[in-house]
């Protein structure tokens, strides 16, 4: 199916809320609460918001590894850019959340369809390759490719991901156990 795909709001604050909301119903208020991102939670209450302060330890900067959502038509086309985006080190790892209902304004018409969300996670510095890389392979006429920078996470983790995606002859790299 060839069809077009509104262009994605790229505000970091503002993908988080929306991606909090699409998690289960069933959280009570207050978890999704939890769920918000810290500096929309400032915004709302007038105080600045605070900067992280990094595990003891940990050399890992806040918002160096971002999270990127890309949705496909099917998994077939998702796993052929989830391949080809590990297989040229843009991203790390692809996460494929599949049988997800997308309902979206289209060329004047209130459109809804069953897609496949993939959850790429490569370095923020990468986001611009891998959107570039996504749109050129891309079925849709318009791909959706948003990105929201981690703040935290398991250092280790994050450190593979830098690791992964870093442009090296060596390919032995593997997630930490």
């Amino acid at each position: 199916m060839s069809r077009g795909r509104a262009p994605a709001i790229l505000l970091g604050g503002v993908a988080a809320l929306l991606l909090s909301l699409w998690m289960p119903a069933l959280l009570p208020v207050s978890s999704r609460l939890l769920l918000l991102p810290r500096a929309l939670l400032s915004m709302a209450s007038g105080s600045p918001p605070s900067q992280p302060s990094p595990a003891s330890g940990s050399s890992y900067v806040p918002g160096s590894v971002s999270a990127a959502f890309v949705t496909c038509p099917n998994e077939k086309v998702a796993k052929e850019i989830a391949r080809a985006v590990v297989d040229k080190r843009l991203a790390a790892c692809v996460n494929l959340i599949p049988q997800i209902t997308s309902i979206y304004e289209w060329k004047g018409k209130i459109e809804e369809d069953n897609e496949v969300l993939m959850m790429i996670k490569t370095q923020s510095s990468l986001v611009p390759a891998l959107t570039d890389f996504v749109r050129s392979v891309h079925p849709y006429e318009v791909a959706e490719v948003i990105a929201l920078p981690v703040e935290q996470g398991n250092s280790p983790y994050l450190r593979w991901v830098r690791q992964a995606t870093e442009f090296v002859s060596d390919s032995s790299t593997v997630p930490p156990s």
